[in-house]
């Protein structure tokens, strides 16, 4: 394999992590009067990496998604959650139905009877009626 001055690997367009960035410039600047030089560093603005915005953005749509799913299990929990409790009413509602029915066929006479005779409690005999004096 020929390696060529110059030459550079291939990539998607994405910068290398362990690639490093634009380099500093040195340069020497002269004073008004000439007699004194001094370094100044001069550094290259730096460009927005690539890979930096496509992780990013990746994150932001994780995100996102993240959000979205908890609001839908939300909602379900809640939809859930409202029919557990709709048809706990009906239920409650058929039994004090059941109730209302169940008291008003034994609160009548012959039901009464019944209950008593079933107890053992028997019918009354006639009454004795004592003469004044």
């Amino acid at each position: 394999m020929a390696v060529y001055e110059g030459a550079r690997p291939r990539g998607f367009g994405l910068p290398l992590a362990g690639r490093p960035g634009p380099a500093a410039v040195d340069e020497t600047l002269e004073r008004s009067d000439g007699r004194a030089r001094r370094r100044v560093r001069v550094v290259a603005p730096r460009r927005i990496s690539r890979l930096g915005t496509a992780l990013g953005g990746i994150v932001v749509l994780f995100l996102v998604g993240f959000l979205w799913l908890a609001q839908s299990v939300r909602v379900s929990a809640t939809s859930y959650d409202i029919v557990r409790l709709a048809s706990q009413h009906d239920r409650f509602d058929a039994l004090a139905r059941d109730l209302k029915s169940d008291l008003s066929r034994l609160g009548g006479q012959p039901a009464i009877r019944k209950l008593a005779l079933d107890a053992g409690l028997g019918q009354l005999d006639a009454p004795i009626v004592l003469p004044a004096r």
